[in-house]
């Protein structure tokens, strides 16, 4: 694909000249027009593949999605204020303007979550819940309404924030915790959540990210389920892309691409059963042992959208209760 030639890339990078050339992020009038203007230009299903574009593009893309996470950061922190200055910060949350967004990717979440769970989970964990943790508090108040959530943030001043939101109320504040930590740096307590959530700006290059994969990859229990944010098409402009290749030690039972107004694709992968110690190390690298199949998408990059509320369309999905009998 030539750079030059493509509206959409064009398009892009005018924005992010203009959103790089701004003297602060922080939420106001031109700061959210323009990335109003760039999610606009993003949203709509587009084919082009962001790891076929030329170098020079490629940079932008970096920059840019550092440039987004941080965007979100202070709109986050910006309204995480705002709310816990209520009384009652929870029922207020409408105000944040990407509520409804939010909402429907918890629901997204939960759907694909119940495909692939035979029972609630007691206890999961949220890497990088920011400021404003409102997935885990949607889960949490309209899905996931027995478990107990551990958020794990590497800023202070985000979890003191998150934790202020939810102190006065009378259930989350006994089943939402708080971590200040890089999850790289937690090991056994992994073990303990049937299900870790990674939020997409956690690990902003690929390089970055599967460092926090093959983490997760080597502390989570076995069979315990992963679930990611990435992005498609035009969308990865604005979030980094997990390829189901990346997923080392996980087996990918599905991928979700929106169409609609949330930006976020959703991958949700399994751990692999424990393969035992006194295996070869090829036949640990060949995933040979024939008690825990290491089965991969044929087309690791290529898994196609399926509808998770609808019954059927679903590609490279796994069976897993039929793999680990």
């Amino acid at each position: 694909m030539g750079c030059q030639d493509d509206v959409l890339v064009q398009k892009v990078c005018e924005l992010y000249e203009q959103i790089a050339g701004l003297e602060s992020l922080k939420p106001c009038k031109n700061v959210n027009t323009l990335f109003t203007q760039l999610v606009a230009t993003c949203m709509p299903p587009n084919p082009v593949d962001v790891t076929k574009l030329c170098k020079r593009v490629q940079e932008m893309r970096s920059k840019l999605i550092r440039l987004c996470g941080e965007a979100e950061g202070l709109l986050e922190t910006h309204f995480s204020t705002i709310l816990g200055s209520f009384e009652n910060p929870l029922q207020h949350l409408n105000i944040f303007p990407y509520y409804s967004n939010y909402l429907k990717l918890s629901q997204l979440e939960f759907s694909i979550l119940s495909r692939h769970s035979s029972h609630i989970p007691n206890k999961v964990a949220f890497v990088g819940s920011g400021p404003l943790p409102l997935t885990s508090i949607v889960l949490a108040t309209n899905h996931l309404t027995k478990t107990s959530f551990y958020n794990f943030d590497i800023d202070p001043s985000a979890n003191s924030k998150a934790h202020a939101l939810v102190s006065s109320h009378p259930d989350l504040s006994n089943r939402m915790f708080f971590h200040t930590t890089d999850i790289k740096n937690v090991s056994i307590a992994l073990k303990e959540f049937e299900v870790v959530f990674l939020a997409a700006l956690v690990g902003m290059d690929k390089e970055e990210k599967l460092q926090v994969i093959d983490h997760l990859n080597k502390f989570m229990a076995p069979g315990a389920l992963l679930m990611l944010r990435s992005a498609h098409g035009a969308r990865a402009f604005l979030y980094p892309v997990v390829d189901p290749c990346d997923l080392r030690g996980f087996e990918v039972l599905s991928v979700f691409h929106p169409s609609d107004e949330v930006i976020n694709s959703v991958v949700i992968a399994r751990k692999y059963p424990t393969i035992p110690k006194n295996s070869s190390r090829l036949e640990q690298q060949q995933g040979g042992l024939s008690s825990s199949p290491m089965k991969l998408p044929s087309k690791c990059s290529e898994i196609e959208a399926f509808n998770p509320l609808n019954h059927g369309n679903m590609i490279d999905e796994l069976t897993i209760e039929e793999q680990l009998s």
